[in-house]
């Protein structure tokens, strides 16, 4: 026989209590399984991060995340920027594995990402440069052939993204004629040091958007 309509939708409402808590008990919502099931961890960010004292700038997405970088030359654009990144350079002996960004000598030179200051190194090729690496240690940011760190620049500093840390310039094995930001991204790790060799990325796409 079948059972007045009050008694079915507390059958409906019973078995639903039932099942989200047999889902709870399990280890979540199924909201919560959907999103992980698709990769998608927005719906399950529910963990506050840890206190650090870092700036909280500094923990913003890296680029193995799919940030969109800051532009590190003070009013330059995207389409002011030419993907040199598989350049030849040395008679062909290698490629660029970075994006040279023209700019008037001067010109401001700005973090394109959080970060931590591993490394101010004045080397023969690259002149006066900057090593800054993000906050979960896993990328470093390089800014080559500047004229001049921003006073007060230092080893260990935080920055966060725009932030001014130099001036264009042309020391190391850059031509007088053409200044420029000789800027590369490499994907390293916490325990790797600053000079050891790391994967190179293209920042081109994650500056201008693409």
């Amino acid at each position: 026989m079948a059972l007045p309509v009050i008694d079915r939708l507390l059958t409906v409402v019973v078995t639903a209590t039932l099942t989200s808590a047999v889902w709870i008990v399990a280890g979540g919502t199924i909201m919560q399984h959907a999103g992980l099931a698709s990769g998608f961890a927005g719906v399950v960010a529910t963990t506050k991060p840890a206190a650090t004292g870092v700036h909280p700038a500094a923990h913003a997405a890296s680029p193995a995340r799919g940030a969109q970088l800051v532009i590190p030359v003070r009013g330059k654009g995207p389409k002011d920027l030419t993907d040199t990144f598989t350049a030849a350079r040395a008679g062909g002996a290698r490629v660029h594995d970075a994006i040279d960004i023209m700019a008037d000598e001067g010109t401001p030179v700005i973090a394109a990402a959080p970060g931590r200051v591993e490394k101010l190194f004045l080397s023969k090729p690259g002149g006066n440069t900057i090593y800054v690496r993000s906050s979960d240690g896993n990328t470093m940011y390089y800014y080559a052939h500047l004229r001049s760190y921003e006073p007060g620049l230092a080893d260990g500093q935080l920055v966060i993204a725009g932030q001014p840390l130099g001036a264009v310039g042309h020391t190391g094995n850059a031509s007088p004629d053409g200044p420029h930001l000789h800027f590369a991204i490499m994907r390293t790790s916490p325990t790797a040091k600053w000079w050891e060799t790391a994967t190179a990325i293209n920042p081109y796409p994650l500056l201008v958007g693409k």
